[in-house]
């Protein structure tokens, strides 16, 4: 985890990113306090990094890279965070990772856009994240990679809007952490978990997401997803730590044995992220 320092939304690289309401970076803070005590109370080992300088975003750790033993493979990422890429790079290698950049001109999201279930690796691409980068990472990573697609920001004609910053397309969300979380990696007979939002996917990706008996699913209502950010959480598989927002999915875990810790995130939640996107995991095995 790194700081809010140099958190705020003047790039406006996703929908979230209003600029109505001012960000409070001393509530920012907060939070992002709560995060860490939350994650260390559950028995999470949490490290902390300074902030990249001058980078609005560089709060959000999760897209720095997909880390699995001692590779990291390191993202690429739209031009407000561009700066972030070398400062994550030697992060990366003070942890003793042996850094990979994926194929020059790919875009690469992360563990944002790419969430590792045991051998499994769910990814959402056209957003921040290409195919091409994702089967890369994969096969460098040694995950069988389930490729999905979130629906698009569209227009009041129903055309996909580009982000005028970014100059790429946009989506609510536009990471699959924003519409997917992974509860719990298999463990000997026993399936993965995952929490998702049938609402957020398109036709295609919903269907094979309802059929797919790879892992056990819960479902999460498109509200909690979006205005909760419900599904941006972080399990130790028996932990949750997630949103307020997630009631509905809190109690679903409840009754899968889970315990939750719910955390309220609003000024966060104006740069487009929360608790996922704060964190980098190093330890995916």
């Amino acid at each position: 985890m790194s700081g809010v320092d140099h958190f705020d939304d003047s790039q406006p690289i996703n929908p979230f990113m209003t600029q109505v309401v001012p960000i409070d970076r001393g509530d920012a803070r907060h939070e992002h306090k709560r995060i860490r005590e939350a994650l260390e109370s559950a028995g999470v080992t949490v490290i902390k990094v300074d902030p990249p300088e001058n980078c609005q975003d560089g709060v959000y750790t999760a897209n720095w890279a997909l880390v699995r033993g001692d590779k990291a493979i390191l993202a690429s990422l739209p031009n407000a965070r561009k700066a972030e890429e070398s400062y994550a790079e030697q992060m990366l290698i003070d942890q003793g990772k042996t850094v990979i950049r994926v194929p020059e001109g790919l875009r690469a999201s992360g563990q944002g856009d790419a969430l590792p279930c045991g051998n499994l690796l769910f990814c959402g691409s056209t957003y921040r994240a290409d195919i091409e980068a994702q089967a890369f990472i994969a096969e460098q990573l040694g995950y069988e990679r389930i490729q999905l697609q979130t629906i698009p920001l569209l227009d009041e004609h129903g055309n996909s809007v580009t982000n005028l910053f970014s100059g790429w397309p946009d989506s609510f969300y536009y990471d699959i952490d924003l519409a997917l979380s992974i509860i719990r990696p298999p463990v000997g007979d026993r399936k993965g978990l995952i929490a998702w939002c049938p609402a957020a996917f398109t036709t295609q990706s919903r269907e094979f997401l309802h059929a797919f008996d790879g892992v056990d699913k819960i479902e999460v209502s498109e509200a909690e997803a979006r205005e909760g950010f419900a599904c941006n959480l972080v399990s130790t598989g028996e932990t949750v730590i997630m949103n307020s927002g997630g009631r509905q999915l809190s109690k679903d875990l409840e009754a899968w044995g889970l315990q939750t810790i719910l955390l309220d995130n609003p000024e966060l939640g104006k740069g487009g992220g929360s608790i996922r996107c704060t964190t980098l995991t190093l330890n995916n095995s």
